[in-house]
């Protein structure tokens, strides 16, 4: 349960909750393919989390420097091989859970699922590494899960919904930005060269302010759609997401930067309901 981290699993949801509730918006509901795009999600981002564990403890990376969260491996509770089979398990449940939308969204959705299991492993064993996680942040929590949730209640997927899509993986992307801020000393030494190594503190500062201003800016398109409460109710999320932004940058190291990753993680759920909410009236 530890190890599935239980905390992040917001971002799988927030997608999927926008896709539904603009579906809903556009007329739009199926709740089979709504409950298995949550329970997709759910397991990739489990499985995501169980790749990430075993692979930073093989590259030494969640060492006893490290301020985050405890690992399973890194910890002894779970052993390298058994977590290995649980990652088998996690994958195959995933493609499981995913099949069956093919009878929904056509052949297409079989390359979307290939996708994100390739991404899910290249994530932490190439691309994270290379400071390249806050770009498959925007594409697998924000364009491709909205986008298809979307797609497989309607059929189709409007520009709109880009837009919303791309404001969700912004908010997302503010839970990889502070948990790369946390570990940034860590992550230098070990070779872990993600964007907040590369830019440095400050910009990193800015950088997580700045992502959730720009997903409110872009709810504001509602407007042109006719969504004004769409629009409005987003701005609310700036009050706790400009807090946390405070706090983050006022310990700037330490143990304490965890409760921010925590404020994030429930902001950004904040967001999506408020978007949600928004669409669905």
């Amino acid at each position: 349960m530890l190890a599935a981290r239980p905390k992040t699993l917001t971002g799988a949801a927030v997608p999927v909750m926008i896709g539904v509730s603009a579906a809903w918006n556009d007329g739009f509901f199926r709740p089979v393919p709504a409950l298995l795009c949550f329970l997709f999600a759910f397991l990739m981002q489990i499985d995501a989390n169980f790749i990430n564990d075993y692979y930073d403890f093989q590259k030494g990376l969640d060492d006893e420097k490290r301020l985050g969260p405890k690992r399973a491996c890194a910890e002894g509770w779970i052993t390298l091989p058994a977590m290995r089979r649980g990652i088998i398990c996690t994958t195959l449940l995933s493609c499981l859970t995913g099949l069956p939308l093919v009878w929904y969204g056509g052949w297409t959705m079989v390359l979307v699922g290939v996708c994100c299991v390739v991404f899910c492993f290249l994530y932490t064993t190439c691309m994270a590494r290379l400071g390249l996680g806050d770009l498959l942040v925007l594409v697998f929590f924000g364009l491709i899960p909205v986008g298809a949730t979307y797609y497989l209640q309607s059929g189709t997927v409007v520009p709109e919904v880009w837009t919303l899509s791309l404001a969700c993986g912004l908010a997302i992307d503010c839970l990889l930005v502070v948990n790369n801020y946390r570990d940034r000393d860590n992550d230098k030494v070990g070779g872990k060269i993600t964007l907040v190594v590369r830019i440095g503190e400050k910009a990193s500062e800015n950088l997580y302010l700045w992502l959730g201003i720009a997903a409110v800016g872009l709810c504001q398109t509602m407007w042109l759609a006719g969504k004004p409460v769409a629009a409005l109710l987003p701005v609310c999320y700036l009050i706790p997401h400009t807090v946390t932004w405070r706090r983050m940058t006022g310990l700037k190291r330490g143990r304490e930067l965890n409760g921010v990753l925590g404020e994030t993680a429930r902001n950004i759920f904040l967001f999506g309901a408020l978007l949600s909410i928004g669409l669905f009236i």
